[in-house]
């Protein structure tokens, strides 16, 4: 009998997601794994991002539009800030459709 988690380590979990999703079974997994106000908040985060990619708003209009702290923005900003140049792009063409 092991008495250790099974997962340790935030790769492990990307892996485990991607396994989900190579199957067919990610959306399964993410509605087990998270409660629906995570969810909610993972929505927001996605959008947070896509607004500051975009460019077009300031924190203080995007925490309007989605109805968020202006320090959940920041907190958004600041993760964007410590991406590379080339990150940006590779997340842009995922989460903006026109990219």
């Amino acid at each position: 009998m092991s008495l250790q988690p099974e997962y340790h380590d935030w790769q492990q979990l990307m892996d485990l997601v991607k396994e989900a999703s190579d199957k067919g079974q990610h959306e399964l997994l993410l509605t087990m794994m998270l409660t629906p106000d995570e969810r909610e908040a993972l929505i927001a985060r996605a959008n947070i991002v896509c607004e500051l990619l975009k460019g077009e708003l300031s924190q203080r209009q995007i925490s309007q539009l989605l109805g968020v702290g202006v320090a959940t923005i920041t907190r958004g900003s600041n993760e964007l800030k410590a991406k590379s140049d080339q990150e940006k792009e590779e997340i842009a063409q995922l989460l903006l459709p026109s990219k």
